[in-house]
């Protein structure tokens, strides 16, 4: 007979920064990659938002995979089908660690005096959505990039939790990805209903993070 048994180990997870963390820092970018990216190259991205009030700090998925049959381009996911439950709580312990240890790095200095933004791209929008859902970290403002929520937002994330959270959902009307769903306006309006404070920014493009349409809605 066949059982199925889970060991929690201890391992090694990667992140980059751009910036640096004073007590001078009023605002704390938290940016997701999206399925097959690496968090080196796409924190590069965000040098239009960084600057010496604004670190951009950018995590990097558990599971690495080769994306070309010669083994040459890597790139790292959040979450596969496979014992779901588990890597969903994996990344969430994970990112839970990562904001503590950053900031435990604003030496008295609170919580509360930094605002902080959580940029999810692509998967990375689900799982900027159950980080925050788990209730370890706070947010004020959520931006939504690309991202596929097939059995809808709240699949991921209570909307009661997001009634103060600033809310925006980007996407390319040119996205590769969202151009494939049966109904997009269907799909943009159930996320409306679900969220009714739910700001959404179409823009001419695909599926990738562009920086001027990033600059433009950062307010």
């Amino acid at each position: 007979m066949i059982n199925e048994h889970h060991l929690s180990v201890q391992r090694t997870a990667r992140y980059y920064t751009l910036g640096e963390l004073t007590g001078q820092t009023t605002d704390l970018w938290f940016v997701l990659h999206g399925y097959g990216q690496l968090a080196k190259y796409f924190i590069r991205r965000f040098d239009v938002v960084q600057n010496e009030k604004t670190v951009v700090i950018a995590p990097e998925g558990l599971s690495r995979l080769y994306l070309d049959n010669e083994y040459g381009k890597i790139g790292a996911s959040w979450i596969t089908r496979e014992d779901r439950d588990n890597e969903v709580q994996d990344y969430i312990a994970y990112l839970n660690q990562l904001y503590d240890t950053v900031m435990a790095g604003r030496t008295g200095e609170s919580d509360q005096s930094v605002r902080i933004t959580l940029f999810g791209f692509s998967q990375g929008a689900a799982t900027v959505c159950r980080w925050l859902n788990a209730g370890h970290i706070r947010a004020n403002r959520l931006m939504l990039w690309a991202g596929f929520f097939p059995n809808g937002i709240a699949d991921v994330i209570d909307p009661a939790k997001l009634a103060e959270v600033e809310t925006k959902y980007i996407y390319g009307r040119q996205d590769e990805y969202i151009e494939q769903l049966p109904d997009v306006a269907g799909y943009i309006d159930r996320m409306k209903t679900e969220l009714p404070t739910l700001q959404v920014v179409e823009f001419e493009g695909k599926h990738v993070v562009e920086r001027e349409v990033l600059r433009g809605v950062i307010g």
